[in-house]
């Protein structure tokens, strides 16, 4: 492959500017420029110029790392220079003059990292996570797949996999030998420790995907007119996001204002009042976008006072607000007695909307998966229930087959290349 070069630092200007050089012709192109290059993982100072005029670019430290042990698993160079805009262009147009190497494209050092071995798509993917990181839930689920926790988790499964797929083919092979043993004793045996497989393949499925954490929570306001949805979203965000008014219907559209909570990113939407008859067509569609929003809730705040929509009982915090207004105090059963004017009740709201968030998280320091990975663990888990139940070995095998395919789609084995672009687009040009 062609050596590639980049600014793997922040944008110019800045102290320092590392500028990463990789590829097979890494060593050589760098020796154009600096004349000699340090011991290897040794840090030295060395005189850049340019090959063709000899004209000082730059006073840079050099560090050379020989492949495959690098982040890329070719030889690498790192260049500290000054971190100048008019310094990194200079050396940037050198090395575009050397007809070995060409510009990075956007995730190609990581790229590479993959295609050479030094990381599987579980750990790229969670590159990508940490470097759109913005919360520390976010950061601390990137850290654990980048690092290879879910790599590791695989691969134990996969060697459980392996052991009962060998132990399948063996039967097929060699059934008619002696020293296999009694053919429906062993099948019998065989699909029990596939069930067990694929019981542990079911915990884990049963958890949340880690996608919400970047995603977010969407947390809706809804209720009838004048219930006070404005006035609570206002005070829940700490500014004026939504008109407050008296007069019924003000709010026609959906509002929403995004805040991070306890590390949780959560997107708070205020809503039209459901509205049970209205000859007002602006008001009508109002009311169906506020539907829509209920429908598309991870937790409803309701305000009416009347019994909460059926549909979504499960996922509903039920409010008695305005507990503050003359005639409207006292608790509520089942009721959290709230006041957006007073602050009252505000705290606890927020607690039991971070309980409920949560629950649809993984839970902390645990293997976490995204939904490409979680759809591919739920194919390996139905793949191995099926061989479980299975009595021929023909269809046992294939179906240990399925999952291992599952498993290599997972970290990039196989069936890859086409995700490959949407996946490294998302990450910068030096990385």
């Amino acid at each position: 492959m062609t050596t590639i070069y980049a600014v793997s630092s922040g944008h110019p200007p800045a102290a320092i500017a590392v500028l990463r050089v990789s590829g097979a012709d890494a060593f050589a192109v760098v020796t154009a420029l600096a004349g000699s290059l340090p011991p290897p993982r040794m840090a030295q100072l060395r005189s850049l110029r340019d090959p063709a005029l000899g004209a000082l670019l730059d006073q840079a430290i050099i560090l050379a790392f020989p492949g495959p042990a690098t982040a890329t698993g070719e030889d690498l160079v790192e260049l500290h220079l000054h971190g100048g805009r008019a310094v990194v262009r200079a050396v940037e147009a050198a090395l575009a003059a050397d007809p070995r190497t060409r510009a990075a494209e956007a995730g190609e050092f990581t790229r590479r990292a993959l295609l050479n071995g030094r990381i599987d798509m579980t750990e790229a993917e969670g590159l990508a996570d940490l470097l759109t990181a913005e919360t520390e839930l976010q950061r601390r689920a990137a850290i654990q797949a980048s690092g290879g926790m879910l790599r590791r988790t695989i691969d134990t499964l996969l060697d459980d996999i392996l052991a009962v797929s060998a132990r399948a083919e063996a039967l097929l092979d060699f059934s008619d030998e002696a020293d296999v043993g009694d053919d429906d004793a062993e099948v019998a045996l065989l699909r029990t420790d596939i069930a067990k497989v694929a019981g542990t393949l079911a915990d884990l499925v049963a958890r949340p995907t880690v996608d919400r954490l970047r995603d977010g929570f969407r947390v809706v306001l809804a209720g009838p007119p004048n219930s006070g949805k404005s006035t609570l979203i206002n005070a829940l965000v700490d500014r004026e996001v939504a008109i407050v008014s008296d007069i019924a219907g003000t709010t026609r559209d959906r509002i929403e204002a995004h805040v991070v909570v306890e590390g949780y990113p959560i997107t708070l939407t205020d809503t039209a009042g459901l509205a049970e008859d209205s000859s007002d067509p602006i008001e009508r569609i109002g009311i169906e976008r506020a539907q829509d929003a209920m429908a598309q809730a991870d937790v409803l705040l309701w305000l009416g006072d009347e019994a909460v929509p059926g549909a979504h009982a499960d996922r509903v915090i039920a409010l008695h607000p305005r507990a503050d207004e003359a005639g409207r105090g006292g608790a509520r059963e089942g009721r959290l007695s709230i006041s957006a004017r007073t602050g009252d009740g505000l705290a606890d709201l927020w607690q039991r909307v971070i309980a409920a968030v949560a629950d649809l998280t993984p839970p902390a320091d645990s293997v976490a998966m995204n939904q490409r990975q979680h759809a591919l663990m739920s194919d390996a888990r139905e793949a191995l229930e099926a061989a479980s139940r299975e009595t021929d070995l023909l269809l046992i095998a294939e179906q240990l087959r399925r999952a291992r395919l599952a498993f290599d789609r997972i970290t990039g084995r196989a069936d890859v290349e086409a995700m490959l672009d949407a996946l490294f687009g998302r990450f910068c040009i030096g990385k």
